[in-house]
């Protein structure tokens, strides 16, 4: 609260303080509803038994919000989003790289792609990435504007499940799951999520578009998401061919 207090943004206080940024945002609420007496004060560290371990219950409501809607303006799950859920919910102290290494044991931590290294290489998808993407990022004064996605399928053990997946500049990963291919709805809920965080923390709008370069799916085949397309003048798509090599 002392580092809100002296004006540090809410990813600054969340660095120094070592603490999420919900637990930061969460807290500086309480703090101005109700003083220091409302914020709410726990021990630090993880609870026996935590650590980077998830259990059976646990590991199932994971799966369940995977299928829900994610919290509100963002455009799906994050690590920390779904640690904090499990905090609120089950009051013990999952970190995010519990989540992390719980993903990767499920097959749903999908890697960044390596874009920035096909401007060197002389070959088809080099070429796709400096004709189709590079002049497109080239336009972008702010790095977080610009995303990576695409649709997969995964087969976890025991289920099918058909995975939405999104990365920032950064690498970040936000997932959605569904037991069916997505649908139109479901694609729009989420570029406008990501036209959504292209504001600033004080709502200031950004200068440049948001991109997304995005594979799997084939919205030309859509009328609804080439209709909202057509509509938008800070949203680029970018659709990355399926024979590029560039996705798996």
């Amino acid at each position: 609260m002392k580092l809100r207090l002296d004006g540090a943004t809410l990813a600054l206080a969340s660095q120094q303080s070592g603490l999420s940024a919900p637990t930061v945002s969460a807290a500086w609420k309480a703090f101005r509803e109700g003083g220091w007496a409302a914020v709410p004060v726990r021990s630090r560290g993880r609870l026996k038994g935590q650590g980077n371990v998830l259990d059976t219950s646990t590991q199932q409501r994971l799966w369940q919000a995977l299928y829900t809607c994610p919290p509100a303006g963002q455009p799906g799950w994050s690590s920390a989003d779904l640690a904090a859920l499990v905090r609120a919910e089950q009051e013990i102290e999952p970190t995010q790289r519990a989540i992390e290494h719980w993903w990767e044991s499920e097959g749903l931590k999908h890697k960044p792609w390596p874009l920035s290294t096909l401007a060197r290489q002389r070959s088809q998808q080099g070429r796709w990435y400096r004709q189709a993407v590079a002049p497109l990022f080239a336009g972008l004064e702010e790095a977080d504007q610009r995303w990576q996605g695409g649709v997969r399928r995964v087969a976890p053990p025991g289920r099918s499940v058909y995975q939405l997946y999104l990365h920032g500049s950064r690498g970040r990963l936000w997932m959605r799951c569904f037991n069916r291919p997505p649908m139109a709805d479901d694609y729009l809920t989420v570029m406008q999520a990501l036209i959504g965080k292209g504001l600033e923390a004080n709502g200031q709008e950004r200068k440049g578009p948001v991109a997304l370069v995005f594979h799997g799916a084939w919205f030309s085949a859509s009328p609804e998401v080439t209709t909202w397309l057509a509509q938008q003048t800070m949203f680029r798509l970018v659709q990355v061919p399926a024979n590029s090599g560039v996705a798996s």
